[in-house]
């Protein structure tokens, strides 16, 4: 169970069906949690639930289904796994059925084996069916029940006549942190921090990025993270230039930078966080330079971070920076004016600035809103990560750059004046991070 109170579980399902309610017709939900998937044979990867069935009920079992239906005589109702003795001595405890009504707050509970028998009924007579059309299990199940409804209509059977993407409401509801929520993310922010702490100063030549990776792994379990947030990178030298490198199995070379980029899960919620450093504690000068371009993109782009600015306005902040400061180091020869017309910063820093941040690590929620970019407002969560990277062979810029990736990722909420840097307490100016990799 979550460590977000029940109440808010009920309002957060109070708030979609109010949604349903002011429909033009009669509308149901239905969201299904996550299935066990198998990782071969007769082994399962470990269970990680639905992040909207979670932020709806807080249930973490596999193989359930969230009915909302406004109109019915009990419009929560949960389809769950029953209680089973043997089950559950080989696969762990379940909930049941009998207990979930009161431990969930629903109206009804039923059996998830019931669930095929009883959706026609569910579904008679009803408008709009919001579902995500991401789950073709749900949908295939959905077209069943209208097909059957719709071949007996001297029975009085109404099929629904329009299906509706449900992702897109619940997106919204998720893109403002609850203080409950924001209190979770603080510790799973916590956690990442401790974990890179322990890697800048477990670091040194001759180790391997997969020792350094367990370290960090270590840390967030032992402080209640079980899981990682999404796979750990952990790339030496070359490797930070590949923005997804997730093999981790180079040795660490003295006098190489080490990008980590890596976040606990904590009660659902993601912790995100990248640092750089060097293997060997100190920053040659080459690498110095070419850092506190980063370092101060990302300052930048912070210092735009408030209610009513936005994401483009902090991009535009850090690629700023980027670009003068790949002029001012000879990275780039010529204008701003003529590189930032052909927006030449692209060519290094070549992804975006950040995304939203919550119960998934690249949460949901649009980036535009009525047509225009959506102006920050307190509670969202997102990262902040300018980058530069210049991989091997890279026409047109000095050998001495080649092969040096840097980003720089915090983790930060919008508050009513500002925000909030929930993961500054990793060491991130050249200064602080040789004190703190010195002082082993």
């Amino acid at each position: 169970m979550s460590h977000i109170p029940k109440h808010e579980f009920k309002q957060r399902r109070e708030q979609l069906l109010a949604f349903l309610r002011k429909q033009k017709h009669s509308a149901v939900a239905l969201i299904p949690a996550a299935a066990l998937q198998t990782r071969s044979r007769d082994t399962e990867y470990p269970f990680r639930q639905d992040s909207d069935f979670f932020y709806l009920t807080g249930f973490n079992e596999p193989d359930a289904v969230l009915v909302l239906a406004p109109d019915a005589d009990e419009p929560v109702q949960l389809f769950c796994q029953p209680s089973d003795p043997h089950a559950e001595v080989w696969h762990g405890r379940r909930l049941g059925v009998e207990r979930a009504v009161e431990a969930l707050d629903v109206n009804a509970a039923y059996s998830i084996e019931q669930f095929e028998k009883l959706l026609p009924e569910i579904l008679n007579g009803v408008h709009s069916v919001f579902y995500p059309h991401d789950k073709p299990q749900l949908h295939q199940q959905l077209q069943t029940a209208a097909a059957f409804l719709r071949s007996a209509p001297k029975k009085g059977y109404s099929a629904p006549v329009a299906w509706v993407d449900c992702n897109p409401q619940l997106a919204s509801m998720r893109l403002i942190k609850s203080d409950n929520e924001l209190a979770v993310m603080r510790r799973a922010a916590e956690i990442s921090v401790l974990a890179h702490q322990r890697a800048m100063r477990s670091t040194q030549p001759g180790r391997y990025e997969y020792q350094v990776c367990a370290d960090i792994q270590h840390e967030f379990a032992m402080h209640g993270a079980l899981a990682p947030a999404y796979g750990i990178i952990c790339g030496g030298g070359v490797n930070a230039c590949i923005l997804h490198y997730t093999e981790n199995s180079d040795v660490l070379r003295d006098g190489d930078l080490l990008l980590i980029d890596a976040g606990a899960e904590y009660q659902g919620y993601a912790g995100d966080i990248t640092r750089t450093f060097p293997v060997n504690g100190r920053f040659s000068d080459t690498q110095k330079a070419l850092y506190e371009v980063v370092l101060a993109a990302q300052e930048a782009a912070l210092a735009t971070l408030k209610p009513g600015s936005s994401l483009p306005k902090a991009q535009d902040a850090a690629a700023q920076v980027i670009t003068q400061g790949l002029i001012e180091l000879g990275i780039l020869k010529g204008s701003f004016a003529e590189h930032w017309d052909a927006t030449s910063y692209r060519k290094f820093f070549i992804h975006g600035l950040g995304h939203w941040l919550g119960l998934d690590v690249h949460d949901v929620g649009t980036y535009d809103a009525a047509g225009k970019k959506r102006a920050f407002e307190p509670g969202m969560v997102l990262t902040v990560e300018p980058g530069i990277y210049i991989p091997p062979g890279m026409p047109d810029v000095d050998e001495k750059w080649h092969g040096i990736g840097i980003r720089i990722e915090d983790d930060c909420v919008i508050t009513a004046d500002g925000y909030e840097n929930l993961t500054a307490g990793v060491p991130k100016t050249v200064a602080e991070i040789e004190q703190w990799m010195q002082n082993k």
